[in-house]
Parts: C-alpha cells; structure tokens; sequence
C-alpha cells in the first residue's frame, strides 16, 4: 500500500454524489463498506465529532479510502451489499449463517430425482427451502417417499438396475428404473410433490379427491385405494404443519422479522409462512466488529443480505424501519410491490409478538453461554498467568501406522468454536508415523507468516493448546524459537488412565505439570478444543487415508478413463489381472485400441 496517501486532500476534494466508500488498513484489508447519498458529508463525518469506541477504533486503523461514484442511491445500495458479501469487511454487520441453509432438490431430469441439496441454486433443476436444518428436508423427504413416491437414487443406479430395490418394496419408490412407472404418470407425481413444497395443499387435495372419486365412479378400485391412502397421508401432514393465519395470507410468503437489542447483543430471529406453513424459524446474530450496531442497522444490512439478488417474499412484517430506498430497490428486482408491515394487526402481531420473544430468548441464552464462556477463558488465564484469553488455537496429529498423516489447527475465539477458521495439513515431510515431526511441520506452516509479519498471516493467537505430552510441547518450543514467536503454550497429556478429567497440563513457561479438578472452568474449556481438534484430525486423515487406497494405478494412465476403466476390471477381475494380460489380450477389451494396448502394457512391465 503505497504511503502517498493525503487524507486532508482526499476528503476536502470527495464529490457530492451518492456512490460507496471502502475503509482499508495500512495492509490494505478492507475494514468497512459504506453507501451515501453524499459522498463528501458521509465520509467526513467519521473524522469529525465524538462516536462510539468501536467507530473510534476503526478509524484510528484506517490508511487509505476508496470510492465508487453511483447514478443514484438505489444503485450505491447494491454495490455495497455486493462488496460486503464478497469481501467480508471486519467492521461492517455481517449475517454469514444464511448460506448454510439447505434445500431440497428436484433434479431436472426425465425421471427426476429428489434429493437433499446445499449450495448456489442452479438451472433447470429445481430448489425448495432453504430449510431451517438437515433433518427437517429430511424429514420432508421421507414425507414425499411416502406419498409420492419419488426416486431418491443416484443417476447411476437408475441406468443400471435390473430389478426394484428394496425402497420399490416397501411402497416408497415407484420404480422409474425398471419402467414399474411411465414418464407422463411419474411427471404427474412429481407436480403433486412440487404443489405439496409450494404449499398449494387445499388444491392439490381437491384435485386428488375428484381422481379417487373419479377412479371409483370407472371400477378403478385399486387406484381409488391408492389416491385414498395419498390424501389420507396429506390431510394427517397438514393438520401437523397449519398455522392458524387468515384466508387471504394463505397464498402468500410471508417473513416476519423481529429485532432485538439487550445485553450489548443484537438478535434478528425470522419466521418464513409459505402457504400457511411455517418453513424457517431461526435467529441471526451479526458477525464481524460492526462499526454500528444498532438494532435499525442490523435490520437494515439483514434484509440487503438475505433479499438483494435473491427470492424475495410477498410481505415482510417487521418491528424497525425499512428505509424507502432499500424497499424500492426490492421492488424493482422482483418486478412486484412487496408489502412492508410494520404494525401488524390480529394474527400478524401475534406472529410478530412471538418472533421478537424468540429474538429474546436468544439473546438470553447467547448472554448466559458468553457467560459460561468468560468465565472459562478467566480460569485458564488465571492458570497461565495471563491478563486475558480470548482466542485459542489448538494442534494434534491423527495417522494409521504413519499413513495418511493430517494435523488439525482448530480456533476457538469470540465465545465459540470458529469452523471456519480450521485448517488442516496433509503432512509432507514425514510418512513414518513420527508425530514430533509432523508437528514440528504444522506449526511451522501455520505461523511463517505470523512470524514474518504478513498481510495475510492469521491473528495471532493468546494461546496455542498442543495435545501431547512433553515431547510435542518440547517440539513447539523450538519452532517459537526458529521463528522468534512468544506466544504462551500449554500442552494436554492424557492421564495414566487415559480418562477425561486426568489430563495433565504442561506449562513450560513456569515448568509446572499440574492436574486440575474434573469440573474446573479452565479444564472445560481445554477438553473442549482438544476434543474438537481431535475430532477434526481423524476425519481429516481418514479423508486422505481413503481416497489414497482408493487410487488405482489405473488412473495413472493416460487415456483410461472411467468407463475403459470398468471393461478392463470387468475382463480380467483385478489390477493384477490386467497387469498379467498379454498385449493381445488387452487390445480384445472394448474401446482399448492397439496403441492404448501397448501404453497399459508399457505402464506395467515398462519397455521390456
């Protein structure tokens, strides 16, 4: 970042049009994104006046201001939520937990198939949700198995059967692989299934009882039974999902959006109605150092993010105010009037009552766990003789007789376990099970830059945790030393009965090995990353470990791919069947030419 920067000069030659401001640091990381309807007075209004510790802190790190100039406000707004999504700036509010929703999946396909899904939402296939978790598109999936009978399986398993499977048996799949069903008809149950996940229950219900009534009326009796177990099943599915709501909101998406602020928390908790049935029901807390985080501010960025350039509902009840620029710009994208309520009368106040007694709670309980947590980080800190600890990154190694060997880094700040924040090394210096060594090459990995002082190194760290015993604690002393790093360590060594609440704690700042009680607050907080880097490490390694033995030598070949791959296992049974065949031999398999023949047989037994 060059060091030319004038500030004085910037700002009184900033000009009077809307656009968007990007603060960045000395590293030139960006530190907030902005929008103005006047560049000139917004921006100078951070350097001028008093304003809250978090605004003061940012602006004291600020080395440099971009601008974007924009036709209009509208267009200033988009920007902004885009550079916000795209660049995460630490001190603008940010809702990350949105995209972790999942869907559920029809495939686009002459058969379609039903699926769970997580992801960007790609054409022709068609996407339901966002669900509030796994389980309930899940639980809606074996819903639909049940009454219309969908398939679920692999594209792959479909072209390939012979005979039903087991899910055909059991009357949840009415076997597409095996043309137990004509397109037309599975086409049919596919639109009941997608009326079903739009919430057109009462017509799809209509619709069903004319056929049942209809198939009987033709002595289609077996039929009728069928299309009366169907909508025996809907009408026990709607009884349990209905929402007591009035006639005319029965056809529309419906958010309801409630904010509160207490504790120095803020909490958006959104319910999602879609055809009088409550879909999403979940609460948000903004992430990142927000540079204003009042509850207005919050609404604000929460409705940019979750709507601009996504599925908008048909009315959005909330307990703030939408600003008239953001509800137009809605508008203008979904090509429609969304309808904003924010005093809701009869049913919609009690929804709207009810969701900001959720954001309440949550903000309750988030305090209380905080809490729990300070008090854990007050513990350990107490023990190692620190001010504070906030943020802790802890180590360990998981391999199978030296192979496949990952370690793990896991992160545990703000609170909370930070997963986003994990890393994982697949160990390049050591395939003999050595774990001094491994460790050794993790630590280095993950602090060079640290060490160095580089934009994009980690934060650094209160404390590294090593689980392990004197000889890994001894093995991060010396990398400190090589790269001139002071960070406190602590290891955890598993006990002489190798239960949890007998660990030992190494502390080689003061040579101390110390054992505290099993429910101490310090203890917790220790066994928590521990456990979580634990548990990261052997998934990691059993990751690498299968898709290591799964590797053929027949990848290794240019030329054999997936399909030549299974005629030449299915000829010769093995790998060691191939690696025995004549060349002759291997030339009579389909698709393998002469010349892809003396490649396979080069491969094996070189040019001898």
């Amino acid at each position: 970042m060059p060091d030319t920067f004038d500030l004085a000069v910037f700002l009184k030659n900033l000009p009077n049009l809307p656009g968007v401001y990007r603060m960045l640091d000395k590293n030139g990381q960006v530190l907030y994104v902005g929008k103005a309807v006047n560049l000139k007075n917004r921006v100078r209004s951070y350097f001028s006046g008093s304003h809250s510790p978090r605004i003061a802190l940012m602006v004291r790190q600020i080395a440099r201001i971009e601008i974007t100039v924009t036709r209009s406000e509208a267009e200033a707004l988009i920007l902004e939520n885009n550079l916000i999504k795209s660049l995460s700036p630490k001190y603008n509010i940010l809702f990350r937990d949105d995209k972790s929703y999942p869907y559920l999946k029809l495939s686009a396909h002459d058969f379609p198939q039903m699926s769970y899904y997580r992801g960007h939402l790609k054409p022709p296939h068609r996407y339901f949700g966002p669900f509030p978790n796994a389980q309930a598109v899940r639980d809606s999936i074996d819903v639909l198995q049940k009454v219309f009978r969908l398939r679920t399986c692999e594209d792959s398993v479909l072209a390939h059967r012979d005979r039903p499977c087991l899910l055909h048996q059991i009357h949840r799949c009415s076997a597409p692989c095996v043309g137990a069903i004509d397109r037309a008809t599975y086409h049919a149950d596919v639109a009941q299934a997608s009326d079903f996940l739009d919430g057109k229950t009462d017509d799809l219900m209509r619709r069903i009882r004319q056929a049942m009534h209809d198939a009987a009326e033709k002595l289609q009796f077996e039929q009728a039974a069928a299309l009366r177990d169907r909508l025996q099943a809907l009408t026990a599915i709607q009884a349990g999902q209905f929402i007591d709501s009035r006639a005319h909101d029965a056809r529309k998406d419906i958010d309801v959006i409630a904010v509160a602020a207490e504790h120095d928390l803020t909490c958006i908790h959104l319910v999602s109605i879609r055809a009088a049935r409550r879909i999403l029901d979940n609460s948000f807390f903004p992430g990142g150092n927000a540079a204003d985080d009042s509850a207005q501010a919050a609404a604000e960025a929460f409705i940019a993010q979750r709507y601009l350039g996504k599925a908008k509902p048909d009315v959005i009840i909330g307990n703030f105010r939408l600003p008239e620029v953001l509800h137009q710009t809605l508008n203008t994208e979904a090509g429609r009037k969304i309808a904003f309520v924010a005093r809701p009368q009869r049913e919609r106040k009690i929804w709207l009552d009810m969701a900001y007694r959720n954001a309440q709670l949550a903000i309750e309980q988030r305090a209380l766990q905080g809490e729990n947590q300070r008090q854990r980080q007050l513990a350990l800190a107490e023990i190692m003789g620190l001010p504070e600890v906030r943020r802790i990154e802890c180590f360990d190694i998981s391999h199978t007789f030296g192979e496949a060997t990952v370690a793990s880094c896991v992160v545990y700040d703000d609170n909370a376990m930070q997963n986003a924040q994990y890393r994982r090394f697949n160990i390049r210096t050591v395939d003999d099970g050595n774990d001094y060594a491994a460790m050794r090459e993790a630590l280095t990995r993950r602090y060079t830059k640290l060490a160095g002082n580089e934009a994009d190194a980690p934060p650094r760290p209160d404390v590294v945790v090593i689980d392990g015993g004197k000889g890994q604690i001894t093995v991060a002393q010396e990398v400190w030393a090589d790269l001139g790093l002071d960070i406190p360590l602590i290891g955890v060594a598993k006990g002489p009965e190798r239960r949890a609440g007998e660990e030992d704690l190494i502390l080689p700042a003061s040579g101390e090995t110390l054992q505290l009680p099993p429910q101490h607050p310090a203890l917790h907080l220790l066994q928590t990353v521990r456990d979580e880097a634990h548990r990261f490490a052997i998934t990691g390694h059993r990751k690498q470990r299968a898709a290591k033995r799964n590797h053929s030598q027949l990848d290794d070949i240019a030329g054999v791919g997936a399909k030549r791959r299974r005629e030449l296992l299915t000829r010769f049974g093995s790998v060691r069947g191939i690696q025995a065949a004549s060349l002759d031999a291997l030339a009579q398999v389909p698709g393998i030419s002469t010349a892809l023949a003396e490649k396979i047989y080069r491969h094996f037994h070189g040019n001898d």
